[in-house]
Parts: C-alpha cells; sequence; structure tokens
C-alpha cells in the first residue's frame, strides 16, 4: 500500500480519529526544536499576509500560524471532516484538490504543506500550484518524513512501512522543478507507546493491523524515532 493511495486517503481522513491517534505519540527530540517550531521560524522570515496551508488535518498549525504570525490563513483539504475541524478553530476553510486549487496566480505570501504531500497522487502538478498560488518570492515550507522514521517500531514487527512519493530522501529534487531555491532541515522526533496496545492502535490506524499482532509484549514505554524534515522552498 503506498501513502497517496485514494482509497487509503479517504479512509484516514474520513474523520479525525485516526490522525488523533497517531499525533498522539509524538514528542520533540530532548535536543531539538519540533518541526512545526522550525517551520514557524521559517515562515516568520518572510510576515506574511495571507498563507495558505494545504491538508491542515485538525487545524492546530493553521491556528497557530494565524495567532503567532498574526496574519489572514486560508486551508485547503479534500476532507470535509478536517475543513470542519480546522474551521472550528476559527480559520478560514474550503474544501478543494491541491491540484486544483480555486485561487488566483500570486494570492498567497506564504504556503504551508505539512505531511500531507506524501498523499498526493500527481505530486508535480501539486506542486506546481503551489507555487502558481504564491507571489513572486513566495515561500513553501513542506514537512515530511525520512526513510529511518518509526524504524524501531517496524524493525519490532518485521515488516514495511507504506510507501511515500515525497521524503526527506527525494522532496529537495522534487520541489526544486518548480522552485528556484530550495533548502531542508533534519529533525529528530520520538513516538512514546505508552504501552502495546497503544503500539498496536497506531499501527491499525494505517491499515497494518496484521503488523499490529505480531507486536511483541512489552511493559514500559516503547520509544520509536521519528525522521521528520522541513523543506523551504522560494519562489524566484
Amino acid at each position: 500500500m503506498r501513502l497517496d493511495d485514494d482509497g487509503f486517503v479517504h479512509d484516514q481522513y474520513a474523520s479525525t480519529a485516526k490522525l488523533q491517534t497517531r499525533i498522539a505519540v509524538w514528542q520533540p527530540a530532548a535536543e531539538g526544536s519540533s518541526p512545526q517550531d522550525v517551520a514557524i521560524a521559517r515562515l516568520a522570515d518572510r510576515a506574511p499576509v495571507r498563507l495558505l496551508e494545504v491538508g491542515p488535518g485538525t487545524g492546530t498549525f493553521a491556528e497557530r500560524c494565524q495567532t503567532e504570525l498574526r496574519c489572514q490563513v486560508v486551508a485547503l483539504d479534500s476532507s470535509a471532516e478536517m475543513v470542519r475541524a480546522t474551521a472550528a478553530r476559527g480559520v478560514t476553510a474550503v474544501v478543494g484538490d491541491v491540484t486544483r486549487m480555486p485561487f488566483a496566480d500570486g494570492e498567497f505570501d506564504c504556503a504551508v504543506a505539512a505531511w500531507m504531500l506524501y498523499h498526493v497522487p500527481d505530486l508535480d502538478t501539486a506542486i506546481g500550484e503551489l507555487a502558481r498560488v504564491l507571489a513572486p518570492g513566495g515561500r513553501l515550507v513542506a514537512i515530511t518524513n525520512g526513510d529511518e522514521h518509526l524504524g524501531e517500531l517496524y524493525a519490532a514487527v518485521g515488516g514495511a512501512k507504506l510507501q511515500s512519493s515525497f521524503s526527506r530522501e527525494n522532496g529537495a529534487a522534487q520541489l526544486a522543478r518548480q522552485f528556484a531555491r530550495v533548502d531542508r532541515t533534519d529533525l529528530w522526533a520520538k513516538a512514546v507507546f505508552a504501552d502495546r496496545a497503544a503500539a498496536a492502535a497506531y499501527l491499525t490506524t494505517l491499515g497494518q493491523g496484521e503488523l499490529a499482532e505480531r507486536l511483541p509484549d512489552f511493559s514500559e514505554p516503547f520509544v520509536a524515532s521519528g525522521a521528520p524534515t522541513v523543506f523551504v522552498a522560494d519562489r524566484a
């Protein structure tokens, strides 16, 4: 199964429950900032007036941008449930497709795509659309994960992660086809599973129930490493 499979994506975001189960286990690594902290800092460099977030999930980061950056935020998601969750936080949110966005050329100063580009089958078109709706000199901040993400968890069950089309390893090259400058910041995080049931629930939300059944028993919290990367891509 791939992260950009249409059926998988629809199932994942038909409600907020699966996403919230996964969000709950994540903590920043003790020695560093969270990906969201880094993203906010790189967006603040541009002091945006209008900011677009595609794939806002439950809307927590869109709300944070609106509060901390003091800008107008518009969120777009293909899931009506995610749009409702984001709008409930006081953020303007619309249902739409990132490959056919209902926005004018150059309408936004900055854009955010956090852990969502790997869900898009037509990735080149989506990145092109993000470049199109940014003003000249506009900035896209995209967050994703690397190949080592949750390595300890998948080693424990002897299984493979879902395949990702946009990762730490290949994201820069894909963004560089549409943007003049791209840089990346690699970070580390940790997923803390309080018990076997928590780890099994995480895998089950991803449609990997058969792997969840292979989890060994453990009485102490199980910690797995996250490998998030923040890409910053600037238009000419």
